[in-house]
């Protein structure tokens, strides 16, 4: 799979937004710093349907929707 990475832009908007949350919620400044500065792998990445799966819910069909 791909290595995502962000444009120089991108890299600096993520970095506003975790100094704008470093405060109130320290964990997703960290998380938005470390995409900044690395990307995502996506070969490391699950997808949502196999996360439910491994939990034990039941697949999604199209015959549940939020109200």
């Amino acid at each position: 799979m791909a290595h995502l990475v962000f444009d120089p832009d991108e890299q600096h908007a993520l970095r506003a937004d975790a100094r704008d949350l470093a405060l109130t919620d320290p964990g997703v400044a960290y998380v938005l710093e470390r995409l900044a500065a690395e990307g995502i792998d996506l070969s490391e990445c699950t997808d949502w349907e196999d996360l439910r799966l491994e939990r034990g819910l039941p697949a999604r069909d199209d015959t549940h929707h939020a109200a």
